[in-house]
């Protein structure tokens, strides 16, 4: 597994969480294709509430409104490996958001640390 210490890039992808590409969610879809990139890892976080481009507000607490709430995948590694998993998202995402910022990675663990 891919450790990532001191500066770092994260890569956040906002889509709809009905999104799909080849018939499996897309957020899926970006995940399978990171850790085959061998990216450090990603994770996936449903919204609550959210709008995007069509402007309407979508929101758990309404459930006639609760279909298509935002998805958010997160990954974060080095710099050149993230820059080099860009064009994948190209050939994924047709609507969604695509943002990269500089992080700093202060620790990550694969395994449960033995108190001893």
């Amino acid at each position: 597994m891919t450790t990532v210490h001191g500066p770092a890039l994260r890569l956040t992808v906002v889509v709809g969480e009905n999104d799909a590409w080849h018939h499996r969610p897309l957020f899926t879809g970006i995940v399978h294709r990171a850790h085959a990139a061998g990216l450090a890892g990603a994770s996936v976080f449903r919204g609550v509430e959210g709008f995007g481009a069509s402007s309407m507000v979508h929101t758990m607490r309404l459930p006639s409104l609760s279909e298509e709430l935002p998805v958010a995948i997160v990954i974060v590694d080095d710099e050149e490996p993230v820059r080099a998993f860009l064009p994948q998202l190209d050939a994924l995402i047709d609507n969604g958001l695509v943002i990269l910022d500089e992080a700093e990675a202060i620790r990550t663990t694969s395994k449960q640390e033995n108190p001893a």
